[in-house]
């Protein structure tokens, strides 16, 4: 398969009067469509710095970044803003809903910036919330609420699923079900799904594995033998 997605030499650099701090240096690899992808390294490693280039949340300084047949790293703020808009769902650590709406609502306020979403109510129901539409978030427990970000970000239609540590706040029963959940609809909607963590266990889900530390890319690791979520223990 071709590369969907391919960093080529990118670096970071955040300046702050006349200090620098080079937060990301000549980062290169590629993914392809459909996989799990684990970037694992400890804090500090570049894995948030790196997500938020390839989501078009932050910008780089120099190297080249593409999806598909499109040069993200070239794009202006508008075409970003589109980007992150239509072609990218984000899961984070904490869900950021909006507590006064219901699990629906909360799906819908996103789709309806959209030409054509997904149901709110179906894609709700494939994550198994499909009792709760009605519910506040302060009636969900956070394996739910985990679930409405991931209905909200899926509803979009993505060419990725981008997750920053998205079961760093649950417990250990409630992450399995979350990662079961994310391995799912990449192997059936064939949605690359790229997951940052320092937990080394979740190697064992992912097809490819990108090892980080100190803003470089220290490995990148194809894996043939991915163990589905039920058959991993850690």
């Amino acid at each position: 398969m071709s590369s969907f997605v391919k960093f080529e030499n990118v670096n970071k650099i955040y300046r702050t009067g006349d200090v620098s701090h080079a937060a990301l240096r000549d980062v290169s690899f590629e993914v392809e469509k459909g996989e799990v992808c684990v970037i694992l390294g400890q804090s500090g490693a570049g894995k948030t710095t790196l997500l938020n280039i390839l989501g078009g949340m932050d910008t780089l300084t120099t190297g080249k970044v593409t999806l598909g047949d499109k040069e993200i790293s070239s794009f202006n703020k508008r075409e970003l803003t589109t980007f992150r808009r239509e072609d990218i769902g984000f899961v984070f650590q904490f869900y950021n809903l909006i507590p006064n709406l219901t699990a629906l609502e909360n799906v819908e306020i996103v789709t309806q910036m959209l030409k054509e979403p997904l149901p709110a109510d179906k894609v709700l129901q494939s994550v198994g919330l499909g009792e709760r539409l009605n519910n506040f978030p302060a009636q969900l427990s956070g394996g739910e609420q985990q679930r409405v970000a991931i209905a909200r970000a899926l509803a979009k239609k993505p060419k990725i699923l981008l997750c920053d540590e998205p079961t760093g706040a649950l417990d250990y029963e409630t992450g399995r079900q979350i990662l079961m959940l994310l391995q799912e609809q990449s192997r059936r909607n064939g949605i690359l799904v790229v997951i940052v963590t320092h937990n080394s266990a979740l190697i064992q889900m992912a097809d490819r594995i990108i090892r980080m530390k100190s803003g470089t890319v220290t490995s990148v690791q194809k894996n043939d033998n991915a163990l589905p979520i039920e058959e991993i223990e850690w």
